[in-house]
């Protein structure tokens, strides 16, 4: 198949109609505006349904609905717009329903800048809204995973029943790159008895709702849940190696962060120093396992983001805090520079972690 030339953004938006998405609620604001204006022009043209609500809070919602009647639906947002979908992000986990949410990240806290950013890790992998729950997150480092993640995110949605979010960040939604554009589908592969979509009086009602007033009922819901989340840590974690068989030290970073990482080794082991990557592609959830065994070799790990170091936490969790972990950050909209990382690698050679 033929490639073409498509923003980030702009490979989302066609990976998620030709993945059966007919349904996109959003709202605008930078740098992932163009999800938004590309659904604008394409969704009339295929009989599909484009709304820019009167707010994220609105746009979260309508997802809810059409998910409700068991159709592929999305909404798009940068930070700012994600942390007010967080309400609906929750109610949507609380029922048991598919759908994707896209969040192009920008620096902040608040407003913030409009510069890219990883900030919103912690929002994404700890679940921002009230209660126990999780999102399938995946983390994209180039458009064609823009383009791939986001049919990946819809199909794991519908197999487990649960909301995916694209955590991608603002360098990777603007940037362009030749990308190969997925096979077309309607999305109906997986059967949903759950969904909304009238009985003809040939069965029972079903209910979409995510409100159990006696707190045992509520209690066996979330357990039921978190069953399901055991499966999905089980088989659907996603990730990259790069150089790692006889790496001394290990960067993990994902996203452009991923990026500027690679050409750091490449420079390292050009100065005999063995450097490999951990490329988290799933952030939840994270690969675990992959970080444990390389803690039994490495002399310690650098985690690379635009982040105050949001991914840490989850390394030391991984690798068991047998090995030190070291910061290589920029913040703001910054990103670190290949030769910041080759830094602080040679830094993490010498033991200075």
């Amino acid at each position: 198949m033929a490639k073409v030339l498509m923003k980030g953004n702009e490979a989302i938006a066609e990976a998620a109609i030709r993945a059966g998405c007919r349904h996109y609620f959003g709202y605008p604001i930078t740098p992932q505006t163009e999800i938004a204006a590309y659904m604008a022009k394409r969704m009339p043209k295929i009989g599909g349904t484009f709304l820019q609500a009167e707010s994220e809070i609105s746009a979260i919602n309508m997802v809810y609905g059409v998910a409700s009647a068991g159709r592929r639906a999305m909404t798009s947002s940068s930070s700012p717009g994600v942390s007010l979908k967080q309400e609906g992000i929750s109610y949507l986990a609380g029922s048991d329903l598919p759908a994707l949410i896209v969040n192009v990240q920008r620096g902040g806290p608040g407003l913030g800048g409009i510069q890219p950013s990883q900030s919103d890790y912690f929002q994404a992998t700890k679940g921002g809204g009230h209660g126990d729950y999780h999102l399938i997150v995946l983390a994209p480092a180039s458009v064609q995973e823009m383009a791939d993640l986001t049919v990946k995110a819809f199909d794991l949605a519908d197999k487990y029943r649960m909301p995916s979010m694209l955590l991608a960040d603002g360098t990777i939604g603007q940037m362009m790159e030749p990308v190969e554009l997925p096979e077309e589908t309607d999305g109906s592969g997986v059967e949903k008895p759950w969904a909304v979509t009238g009985t003809e009086n040939k069965r029972e009602h079903n209910i979409i709702n995510s409100l159990y007033l006696v707190p045992e009922q509520l209690e066996v819901k979330n357990l039921e849940r978190y069953e399901r989340y055991k499966i999905v840590e089980q088989n659907e974690v996603m990730y990259e190696e790069y150089m790692t068989e006889d790496a001394d030290i290990c960067v993990v970073a994902f996203g452009i962060a991923a990026r500027v990482s690679k050409n750091a080794i490449t420079a390292a082991r050009e100065k005999g120093i063995k450097a490999g990557l951990i490329r988290p592609i799933t952030l939840w959830p994270f690969p675990t396992e992959a970080i444990a065994k390389a803690a039994e070799k490495v002399k310690g790990f650098i985690s690379v983001e635009l982040s105050m170091g949001q991914m840490i936490d989850d390394i030391k969790l991984a690798e068991g805090c047998k090995k030190p972990v070291a910061l290589c950050s920029r913040v703001g909209g910054m990103i670190p520079s290949p030769e910041q990382v080759l830094a602080a690698i040679e830094k993490a050679e010498r033991g200075e972690f």
